[in-house]
């Protein structure tokens, strides 16, 4: 069973989406918060399994939420569920700790699947954020003098771990990434650590999204 709290200021959407949740066998909704104050204190309390945070509420918004749920003890796994699909929110969101970035337009399933695989220590983007999210790291990179529109090099990566990079971009997390290409959990976790750290990425998600970028692999397949 999930254990999840929502936080959003809206009622009406509490209410949606805690009706919509509640008709998945392991989804449990345990609380509702309309801010982000109280989203830290019942956090702090009953320490769910899982977060689903809306960016924009009165009091603390959403990321210096999650820049705070970072200092308690158990900290749940957190996915932006947000009407904001701008740049800039997305990567302050990516930046502050989310382990997922959903739009409020997306589709039941796409809402479901992502809880289960950021749960199972996954992170799953929708095309629309990850082509954001791709669009910004272009940016990024040729807007630095320095670089003179040219990315910069980086550590070959291996043929295992450009396996490990393709299932990493599904959205796997390490269990699956291991009994997929037959090695132990802690080997996999070798391999994406290996991976971040060759690309100079912070994250699982910036790490797919440089991988995007340098044409390691592609988000649209």
């Amino acid at each position: 069973m999930i254990r999840i709290i929502l936080a959003d200021d809206h009622p009406i959407v509490r209410e949606g989406l805690h009706t919509l949740l509640e008709t998945q066998p392991d989804f449990e909704v345990i609380a509702e918060c309309a801010n982000g104050d109280e989203a830290l204190q019942t956090t702090a309390r009953l320490q769910p399994d899982m977060l689903l945070l809306d960016l924009e509420m009165p009091g603390k918004d959403g990321v210096e939420t999650m820049r705070q749920l970072s200092q308690l003890a158990q900290r749940p796994r957190v996915i932006v569920f947000t009407a904001f699909d701008d740049d800039e929110r997305i990567i302050h969101a990516l930046q502050a700790g989310a382990d997922g970035y959903l739009l409020k337009e997306a589709p039941r399933d796409e809402i479901f699947k992502s809880i289960r695989i950021t749960m199972n220590g996954g992170s799953m983007l929708q095309p629309l954020v990850a082509s954001k999210l791709l669009r910004h790291v272009g940016q990024q990179r040729t807007s630095t003098p320095r670089l003179t529109n040219a990315m910069p090099p980086v550590e070959e990566l291996t043929e295992r771990e450009l396996e490990v990079l393709r299932l990493l971009a599904q959205g796997m997390p390490n269990k699956e990434i291991a009994s997929h290409l037959i090695i132990s959990e802690r080997t996999a976790k070798f391999h994406v650590s290996s991976i971040m750290s060759k690309l100079g990425a912070t994250n699982r998600t910036e790490a797919v999204a440089l991988a995007a970028q340098r044409g390691l692999i592609n988000l649209n397949e």
